[in-house]
């Protein structure tokens, strides 16, 4: 910490003037950057860094690019962060750049029990005015994604990775059927959702995180914090968890964006999910390959099944009636209770509960958010030995790819029904979809 403070004196200095280096603290989450909080000279700012510079190795664009485009966007208006600085190899500090601290909420868990009124709106015209920014001010790096060119490349990912999910391969199957036709593109935020804007009283702040844009169609865009994962538990407002899609839209076009085609944002909502799902089960290769070997990013690895539960409440409507009214088989029988030494299960149990009655009242910050990942991942790891649940199934993942099986098989949707909620139960227990889907399904 000593050492990084006096190297970031040395780029705040050289950036933005004399000053001293003050309440360098990790910020707490973040699913891929890091973000340090600081004081300089009365102004507050936040240093946005990779993990390490193999976490950058296979990124389309570097962190001077990504910098580039959030002084574009802020230049023309965009409620993006202000950049001070950015990281230079003789820093040696990694790669980044410093932004100003916007001062509003990011938290969606107290965002949207009572949003501000505009925010819905507000949403809206934000992105319509990301979507407007001048191509001649986009940096030249910045890759195009055609619908076509993703859908392969998730699809190869999803070989790579042993090709054996099944509802991933239906996604994929029903994405390959269902591609929307080519449009001219525009500049995608690609990460636009709660989590990464901030919020205060009288509305939307900043627009955060904008590693992932590219040049595409809008409506990804518009997709995207309408998942269910990302409206964090508020499953009856379908836009952001803030409001409805009507008033979503009405406020995007209003503000110069395009008129919302429905077939073409439910195509993008679809394909948003599957490729979160395989972004999941990537946390698994970013772990293991030592790009990140944090406790969190296993964790995020066990997500896919929340996606999966998505994908299938998404795309069961093309079932036939009688596949939506069949019941689901009942769950394997669980793993009885041990009577002599301590079973594997009780062993994770008693570290668990070390950590939450020794290690994380004592720990700050990071710290403490990464001792609730911890207890998350063997809560996880202690469900699993009850259950004993797998979700690979690779004939017929490859059955359905190649369409030689797909949901109007008598019996299959109440098989893959049963299969994600069991795997749902066990890697997110208390993901809210979940409930919906038991409700819906277990009737």
């Amino acid at each position: 910490m000593a050492e990084w403070t006096e190297s970031l004196s040395q780029v705040m200095a050289r950036h933005v003037g004399a000053g001293q280096v003050d309440g360098l603290a990790r910020l707490s989450g973040g699913a891929n950057m890091e973000s340090w909080a600081f004081s300089w000279a009365g102004g507050d700012y936040v240093l946005r860094r990779a993990p390490s510079a193999e976490y950058m190795a296979n990124r389309p664009y570097k962190h001077p690019t990504e910098a580039a485009l959030v002084r574009a966007a802020y230049d023309h208006g965009v409620m993006a962060p202000e950049v001070v600085a950015v990281l230079a190899d003789s820093d040696q500090m990694g790669t980044g750049y410093v932004m100003r601290r916007v001062m509003a909420e990011v938290s969606p868990a107290k965002i949207l029990p009572a949003p501000p009124p505009s925010l819905i709106a507000d949403l809206g015209r934000e992105l319509a005015h990301i979507h407007a920014l001048p191509r001649d001010a986009i940096p030249q790096d910045i890759p195009e994604m055609r619908a076509a060119d993703g859908l392969a490349a998730l699809k190869a990912n999803f070989i790579s990775y042993g090709g054996d999910r099944p509802v991933i391969a239906l996604a994929i199957k029903w994405c390959e059927d269902n591609l929307p036709a080519a449009v001219p593109p525009v500049l995608v935020h690609g990460d636009y959702r709660m989590g990464n804007v901030m919020v205060d009283d009288q509305g939307l702040a900043a627009v955060l995180d904008w590693e992932l844009c590219h040049l595409g169609d809008g409506h990804e865009d518009l997709a995207f914090g309408c998942m269910t994962v990302w409206r964090f538990g508020m499953l009856d407002k379908p836009a952001f968890g803030v409001g409805s899609l009507d008033d979503y839209f009405a406020a995007y076009e209003a503000a110069g964006g395009e008129k919302v085609d429905p077939k073409r944002f439910h195509f993008w909502l679809v394909y948003r999910t599957l490729w979160w799902a395989l972004g999941c089960l990537d946390m698994g290769r970013v772990w293991r390959n030592g790009a990140d070997r944090t406790v969190e990013r296993v964790v995020i690895g066990r997500r896919t099944a929340e996606q999966e539960l998505d994908l299938l409440m998404l795309l069961e409507g093309g079932a036939p009636d009688a596949e939506r009214a069949r019941a689901m088989p009942a769950s394997a029988p669980t793993t009885p209770a041990p009577h002599g030494e301590p079973s594997n299960r009780e062993m994770i149990e008693a570290v668990r509960e070390w950590i939450e009655m020794d290690i994380k009242p004592k720990a700050q910050g990071h710290d403490k958010f990464q001792a609730v990942v911890a207890m998350n991942a063997l809560g996880i790891l202690m469900r699993d030995l009850d259950a004993g649940i797998r979700a690979e199934d690779k004939g017929l993942a490859d059955a359905i790819l190649d369409g030689t099986r797909d949901l109007s098989e008598a019996g299959l949707l109440a098989q893959l029904r049963r299969q994600v909620i069991d795997k749902c139960s066990v890697d997110s227990a208390k993901y809210p979809a979940l409930a919906a889907a038991r409700a819906k399904w277990e009737q």
